[in-house]
């Protein structure tokens, strides 16, 4: 029996959404569905909950939890990563906490910035792990990791981990159906080509019957720039770099130096930035989980519509050698010529029986380039800091970072790094 294996099931909604998405795909019929959590309640959660959809859909997969991750991955064909390490408390909170008190202010903090950092710093050694889980028990598995910071884990467990790994976001998907609706573009027919690094690909190419359309999109985009909006930052990075970024404006805000500047409070207001969100929607799932989880976890009638997830329809593809083309995270092996190819970069990648096939692309536009040079250097130190345990490289990714160089001192970002090594403790390894 082939077997997909899920790291993180205790991520019930997600869970529903990629394994949902399985039971309903013909070709994946028969599969087993391992799912492994450290936490054990939500993993029995998420098995009733799957079973029960097993029910409903009419699927012939095959459900089963582990609390043995080895046992969860032997054998395994395709495996999902989706975990957390350290959660919303006590981790989450210390990478917001800490960086107030020296007066840098974050909007998300999980992929770049001082809260991407130190987020990477705790979760490598656990994928480590994991990669040396599947070199031993499924060692030609195809390891999807949906898990932030989505650039440095995908490159520890392709380069230090030796595992077939692509990286997968929502933020491909979503540009084009978010921009237009924004816009009030209608999008059928509508070819794009996207390529550059996670959380800052680039709408490179974007026509219709052969048009660009970009100047209808700058022209609409200017007027609604009137008045304030949720898109505001990705518009102004449009308008001054020439090109719309696939991640949200939140994220960007905390990408780049010119939004979130203590001398220049208004910008907060002017662009319409929501700090320190990411915790304020941490809170609002803790909350609605007490509510969700008698509607999800016993639910004898729940249902499911296939969603927008790549990794069913990835699945599919190679398993029946019909082609799906997805936005992967895939090292550079010479696919975007002006970035470095020790990086991983997020471009248009083939799916089919003979696996994961990533596209060149080419030179990008020398100020994206630039741009994305500017947050690949601090994923690169993270990266090294990992690997070597060598204090410094945290430092040195700190120091890079664009938001945090731009407000605080040398001195300030050693100290704030070192009073986050403190707070963390164990949940991070020994760092000398």
């Amino acid at each position: 029996m082939s077997k997909i294996t899920f790291l993180g099931a205790g991520s019930s909604v997600f869970a529903k959404n990629v394994l949902g998405d399985c039971m309903m795909t013909p070709a994946l019929q028969g599969f087993e569905l391992a799912l492994f959590d450290i936490n054990e309640e939500r993993l029995k959660d998420s098995e009733n909950m799957l079973n029960n959809l097993k029910l409903t859909l009419g699927s012939t997969c095959t459900v089963q939890a582990y609390t043995n991750r080895k046992a969860a991955l032997r054998g395994a064909k395709y495996v999902v990563n989706a975990i957390q390490v350290g959660g919303y408390d006590p981790c989450t909170i210390t990478d917001f906490e800490i960086p107030k008190k020296y007066g840098l202010r974050q909007t998300i903090g999980d992929t770049l910035g001082i809260g991407g950092i130190f987020r990477n710093l705790r979760t490598i050694p656990v994928m480590l792990d994991f990669a040396k889980d599947i070199n031993e028990v499924c060692p030609n598995a195809l390891f999807l990791n949906y898990t932030n910071p989505m650039a440095v884990l995908t490159n520890a467990m392709i380069t230090y981990g030796g595992v077939q790994t692509v990286g997968l976001c929502h933020s491909v998907q979503r540009c084009i159906p978010y921009l237009f609706k924004d816009l009030d573009i209608d999008t059928e027919g509508v070819h794009t080509k996207i390529a550059g690094i996670n959380h800052m690909a680039w709408l490179l190419e974007v026509t219709k019957d052969g048009v660009d359309l970009y100047p209808e999109i700058k022209r609409r985009a200017r007027e609604k720039q009137q008045e304030q909006h949720e898109d505001m930052v990705r518009y102004e990075m449009m308008f001054r770099f020439g090109y719309y970024v696939t991640e949200s404006s939140e994220h960007n805000a905390e990408y780049h130096p010119y939004f979130i500047k203590r001398n220049y409070p208004e910008l907060i207001e002017r662009f319409n930035i929501p700090l320190d969100e990411y915790p304020r929607r941490c809170e609002r799932q803790i909350k609605r989980w007490a509510t969700m989880r008698d509607e999800l976890v016993n639910n004898k009638n729940l249902g499911h519509t296939r969603s927008h997830e790549y990794a069913s329809f990835m699945f599919e593809a190679m398993e029946t050698n019909n082609p799906f083309k997805i936005g992967g995270n895939v090292m550079n092996t010479g696919l975007i010529t002006n970035l470095p190819e020790e990086t991983i970069v997020e471009v248009p990648c083939l799916v089919d029986a003979s696996g994961v096939t990533p596209t060149y692309v080419g030179d990008l536009p020398p100020q994206l380039a630039a741009l994305n040079r500017t947050n690949i250097n601090t994923q690169l130190l993270t990266l090294e800091a990992a690997v070597t345990g060598k204090k410094e490289h945290i430092y040195h990714a700190a120091l890079l970072d664009p938001h945090t160089a731009a407000e605080l001192s040398i001195d300030d970002i050693v100290a704030m790094c070192d009073d986050l090594i403190e707070a963390h403790g164990d949940w991070l390894p020994k760092f000398v």
